[in-house]
């Protein structure tokens, strides 16, 4: 096996999975709890899979990517933040917090939707991870574990648990304590009151149903009080406590690969593995372990508000540069910093040029040649990518000509590119924009079409004039940056108020960005004619 083979961890995957000599479709799992905002950190398991996908498509195999909405487990706490469906983020102040609170220990199919959009909690949050899906290009077959306790389709590996509840409990009590004789691996939904039950008094399996008392359940530290009904409920009528759903799934589904994140790798993957083999007789997928990335140094939690969400992402990068974050190295800790997202940008950009040949590394070589082309729609040599933070200088403008004429004055465009081309990098431009204002930093600013009006002393539009020779001798940002201390000197004018009228010609403000420097990047005949006050 040569080392270029193995240069995306991707491969490595496809061929364990292969080593197994599966059937075709392969398939492939992910999955999550539809508790709040799908957020990135939900993509993990998204993208790990959809690059495998991609691997073993390539290879010849016919394969089948799903992702199941966890939504039979109940609703366990209020989260702080959700989303609507046009994924404007609120808090618990613009719903029916309530409602929410009022329906704690609920399947979130059986929640109403707090926005009145959708059948229910569940159904809301589970479209929109489905809408982020398609937003990143990846084809996701999303199950509802509702519908495969509803239809039936775990009905015969729940009874399957039942039947061996005694080795089921058995094995479960290696890896979890208060696993007690009278534990049932079974969740009862309470005919009265709609919660889950852990308190199951007896099993009949020629009825295929178990007798329970709503005696709630425990939920972390917590504990979810029920109404004390006594009833009996099928098989159909609750849920596989998670560490048995899980392994049920791969059972149900076929599955052959799933990644998971470090937390399941430390406590539910290692009773998986054991209940598939010893309890469901069913051999566990391939599984891999990422690690988790933070979200502007914190952890992404849905519950307390610290999420960004694939619509967000959107607006700020393409879609190609964010399946650049998760083509690297899974097993490696990162930060998605929103602040500083024009380093996620000039690092595809960079990945970009290695696979054409225009930049040489030798770490990224083998590596960008296997995975690039899956990250982009259509392989196109022809495409231009604008600096992201020269595409947020051009943001500041909203003049399409003169942010081509910028872009040519520093030859990013020629008579040669295509006018697709232009186009595809000018989009890049509102995106930066978006960055800009959204973080409110230095290129939150907005350049004057028109002349501002102005009343500057003589000594000023003097210094003015010169600045404007200098500039129109093409001397770049830097070196103007220079002479903007200089000159003002030079005719007895303060630094502060030189730069002051320089900010009040272009922006119509006192203030700005590095101004030298940014007049470097903008289009030489606008920045004398703007100087000598010519418009």
């Amino acid at each position: 096996m040569s080392d270029d083979h193995n240069a995306f961890w991707a491969d490595d995957i496809a061929d364990e999975i292969e080593a197994r000599n599966p059937d075709d479709p392969i398939v492939i799992k992910g999955g999550v709890s539809p508790s709040g905002v799908p957020h990135l950190g939900h993509f993990n398991e998204i993208m790990r899979g959809y690059f495998v996908a991609a691997t073993l498509r390539e290879r010849g195999h016919e394969v089948r990517q799903v992702f199941t909405s966890d939504d039979r487990d109940a609703l366990r706490n209020v989260p702080r933040t959700l989303a609507d469906s046009d994924w404007n983020l609120v808090g618990l102040g613009d719903v029916d917090a309530g409602a929410l609170g009022r329906n704690l220990g609920k399947p979130y199919t059986d929640i109403p939707d707090p926005f009145g959009e959708h059948d229910s909690y569940g159904a809301h949050f589970t479209d929109l991870l489905a809408r982020s899906a398609e937003a990143v290009g990846v084809d996701v077959d999303l199950v509802s574990n509702t519908d495969l306790y509803e239809s039936g389709e775990f009905e015969a590996v729940t009874r399957e648990v039942l039947s061996k509840r005694d080795l089921a409990r058995e094995v479960l009590a290696e890896y979890q304590d208060g696993v007690d004789e009278s534990y049932v691996p079974f969740m009862p939904q309470c005919s009265d009151c709609g919660k889950l039950t852990q308190d199951v008094r007896g099993v009949d399996l020629e009825a295929e149903t178990v007798d329970y008392r709503c005696s709630g359940l425990d939920a972390g530290g917590d504990h979810i009080d029920g109404c004390g009904h006594d009833g009996t409920a099928t098989l159909r009528e609750g849920k596989l406590p998670w560490r048995f759903e899980w392994p049920a799934q791969w059972k149900v589904l076929g599955v052959d690969f799933e990644p998971f994140g470090k937390d399941h790798a430390e406590g539910s993957w290692p009773s998986g593995e054991e209940i598939a083999r010893r309890v469901l007789d069913v051999e566990p997928p391939v599984p891999m372990t990422y690690e988790w990335f933070t979200l502007n140094g914190e952890p992404l939690s849905s519950s307390a508000g610290n999420v960004v969400t694939v619509d967000e992402v959107l607006a700020l990068l393409e879609p190609e540069v964010l399946r650049y974050f998760f083509v690297r190295n899974p097993k490696r800790a990162k930060d998605f910093d929103v602040e500083r997202i024009d380093l996620l940008v000039d690092e595809f950009d960079r990945f970009e040029r290695v696979f054409f040949g225009e930049e040489e590394d030798d770490d990224l070589n083998a590596l960008a040649e296997r995975a690039y082309p899956y990250l982009v729609d259509e392989v196109r040599p022809e495409r231009v990518r604008l600096p992201y933070t020269f595409a947020a200088v051009l943001g500041m403008t909203d003049d399409r000509d003169l942010r081509v004429r910028m872009a040519r004055n520093q030859g990013f465009f020629d008579d040669d590119t295509p006018e697709w081309a232009v186009e595809a990098a000018l989009e890049r431009v509102e995106r930066a924009r978006t960055w800009a204002e959204r973080t409110n930093n230095a290129y939150d600013y907005r350049l004057q079409a028109d002349l501002p009006e102005t009343d500057f002393d003589d000594d000023v539009v003097t210094a003015l004039g010169d600045l404007a020779d200098f500039v129109a001798e093409g001397h770049d940002g830097e070196a103007i940056q220079g002479q903007m201390y200089e000159i003002p000197r030079d005719h007895g004018v303060e630094v502060g108020d030189f730069f002051a009228a320089g900010y009040r010609l272009f922006f119509d403000d006192t203030e700005g960005p590095r101004l030298g420097e940014f007049l470097g990047e903008l289009d030489e005949s606008f920045v004398v004619k703007r100087l000598r006050r010519d418009g």
